[in-house]
C-alpha cells in the first residue's frame, strides 16, 4: 500500500455534524432522480390524464430493476464502509471494481427480461390493450439506460462508503438539468428536436443518466479520488470479493425487488379502479419518492456509519448513533407532514388536473403523509441492520411485511372494492412490520460478533 493511501483516515465519529455532513449531500443526490421523475410526470401531464396514469405503471416497473442496483449498492456500501472503518484503504478499490462487474451483468439480464418477458406480463395484468402497447414501447427504450443507472449506483456506494458524499451533488445536478432540458424538447418537440410524446420521457431519462455519470467520473478523476482509493488499479476477476459482495447483497436485492413488485401489484389493483385513481396514486408515489428523500438519506447514513463504527470495534456506540440519526430523520419527516397537510392543494395543483382531481386526492395525501413519519423511523432501524452485515435479517423482515401488505391490498381493493384511501392505509401495516423486527434485532445484540 502506497504512502498516499496510508495517510487517509476514513473513520467516522457519531457527532451531529458528521451525521449531517453525510446525510445532506445524500439527500441532494437522492432527490434529483425524484425531481427527474416528477418532471417527467409534469411534462407528461401536459399530454393528458392517460399519459400521467401510464407514467405510474412504467415508473414502478422500471423501479423493479432500479432497486436491484439499489440492493447491490447497499451491500457494497456496507462492505466499503466496514473497510473504511478498519482503515483498509487498499481493499476498497477491489470491492468497487468487482461491484461494477456484477452490476453490468445484472443490467444485461434486466434488459433481456424487459424485451422478452415484460410484454406478456403487461398483457396479462392490464385491462386496456392500447395502454399496454404504449407501456411496452416506452419500457423497451427506457431499459437501455439500465447499465448507466447501475454504474451510477456503484459510484454512490463508493462515495458514501468512504464519507465523500459531498461529490454526489455534482453528478446529480448535471442529471437534473439535462433531464429537464430533454423532457421539454423531446416530449413536445421544441427547439428543433423531434416531438416524441410519451417516448420522449424515456429518451430524456437515458440521456440525463449518461451525462450525470460522465460528469461524476470526471470529478473522481480530477480530485484524485481514483488514485487515493486505487479504484482502477486492478480490474481482474476477483472470485473472493465477488462472492463477498453477492453474499452481502443478494438478500438486499431480493428485499427491494419484492418491495417494488408488491407496489406494482398494488398499482395493477388501482388500475382496476379507473384512470383517475391510478393518476392520484401516481402522485402519491411521487410524495414517497421526493419527500422521502430525506428519510432515505438518513437511512443510507445509518447503513454506512453503523458499519464504519463496528469496523472501528466500537459496538457500544451503535445504538446511540442510530437514535441520533433517527431523531434527525423524524424531524425532517414531520416538517414534510405539516406542509402536506396544511397545503395539500399547493402540491397537487402542480399536476394541472383540476379541482375534482385535487379534492379526490386530499384524503389520500393525509394517509400518505402520516405513513412518511412512520417510515422515517422504520428505515433507519432497517438500514442499521444492513450496516451490521446481517442482510438475511433484512430479507426475513421484508418477506413478512410484503406478505401482510399484499394480503391487505388484495382484500381491500379487489375483494371489498373499497376507495383507494383504504388501499393506501397499507403503508401503515408495511412500515410497522418493518420496524418491529429491525428494532428487536438491534437491541438483541446478536450482531456484535458478526464479521463481513
Amino acid at each position: 500500500m502506497g504512502k498516499g493511501t496510508r495517510e487517509i483516515n476514513l473513520q467516522v465519529t457519531i457527532s451531529n455534524r458528521h451525521i449531517l455532513g453525510i446525510a445532506l449531500p445524500i439527500t441532494a443526490a437522492i432527490i434529483v432522480p425524484q425531481i427527474n421523475f416528477i418532471t417527467n410526470n409534469i411534462f407528461l401531464g401536459g399530454l393528458g390524464l392517460e399519459a400521467l396514469a401510464l407514467a405510474g405503471i412504467t415508473g414502478v416497473y422500471y423501479l423493479i430493476f432500479a432497486v436491484v442496483g439499489h440492493g447491490l449498492n447497499n451491500g457494497l456500501q456496507a462492505l466499503i464502509s466496514r473497510r473504511a472503518g478498519e482503515n483498509r484503504i487498499d481493499a476498497i478499490g477491489s470491492l468497487f471494481s468487482q461491484g461494477i462487474r456484477i452490476s453490468l451483468v445484472l443490467a444485461i439480464l434486466g434488459m433481456l427480461v424487459t424485451w422478452l418477458i415484460a410484454p406478456t406480463i403487461l398483457n396479462w395484468s392490464m385491462h386496456d390493450k392500447a395502454s399496454v402497447q404504449i407501456c411496452v414501447r416506452f419500457l423497451n427504450i427506457r431499459i437501455i439506460g439500465l447499465p448507466l443507472l447501475y454504474v451510477y449506483q456503484m459510484r454512490n456506494a463508493l462515495l458514501v462508503g468512504t464519507n465523500q458524499s459531498k461529490y454526489l451533488i455534482i453528478g446529480t445536478a448535471t442529471e437534473a438539468i439535462t433531464n429537464i432540458f430533454f423532457d421539454y424538447t423531446l416530449i413536445y418537440g421544441k427547439w428543433g428536436f423531434p416531438q416524441l410524446g410519451f417516448d420522449g420521457a424515456a429518451y430524456s431519462s437515458i440521456l440525463s443518466e449518461f451525462f450525470g455519470l460522465f460528469v461524476i467520473f470526471l470529478v473522481i478523476r480530477l480530485n484524485g479520488i481514483a488514485e487515493k482509493l486505487q479504484l482502477f488499479k486492478n480490474w481482474a476477476y476477483d472470485k473472493v470479493n465477488i462472492r463477498l459482495i453477492l453474499v452481502q447483497s443478494y438478500p438486499l436485492i431480493l428485499q427491494h425487488v419484492m418491495s417494488i413488485i408488491s407496489w406494482t401489484f398494488f398499482y395493477i389493483l388501482i388500475e382496476h379502479h379507473g384512470e383517475r385513481d391510478l393518476a392520484i396514486s401516481n402522485t402519491m408515489r411521487n410524495i414517497f419518492g421526493f419527500f422521502g428523500c430525506f428519510t432515505w438519506a438518513f437511512a443510507a447514513t445509518a447503513n454506512t456509519m453503523v458499519s464504519n463504527v463496528i469496523g472501528q470495534n466500537r459496538p457500544e456506540d451503535v445504538k446511540r448513533l442510530i437514535k441520533r440519526i433517527m431523531r434527525w430523520s423524524v424531524g425532517f419527516a414531520f416538517i414534510v407532514f405539516c406542509f402536506l397537510n396544511l397545503f395539500p392543494k399547493t402540491y397537487l395543483s402542480i399536476y394541472g388536473q383540476g379541482d375534482d382531481f385535487i379534492n379526490a386526492a386530499i384524503p389520500v395525501i393525509r394517509i400518505v403523509s402520516s405513513a412518511l413519519v412512520l417510515m422515517s423511523v422504520s428505515v433507519v432501524w432497517m438500514n442499521a441492520v444492513t450496516g451490521t452485515g446481517n442482510s438475511k435479517m433484512n430479507l426475513f423482515t421484508e418477506v413478512t411485511a410484503i406478505s401482510l401488505y399484499c394480503i391487505y391490498v388484495y382484500v381491500v381493493l379487489e375483494k371489498l372494492n373499497l376507495p383507494i384511501v383504504w388501499g393506501w392505509a397499507s403503508e401503515w401495516i408495511y412500515w410497522s412490520t418493518i420496524l418491529i423486527p429491525s428494532y428487536w434485532y438491534m437491541h438483541s445484540g446478536k450482531w456484535v460478533h458478526k464479521k463481513i
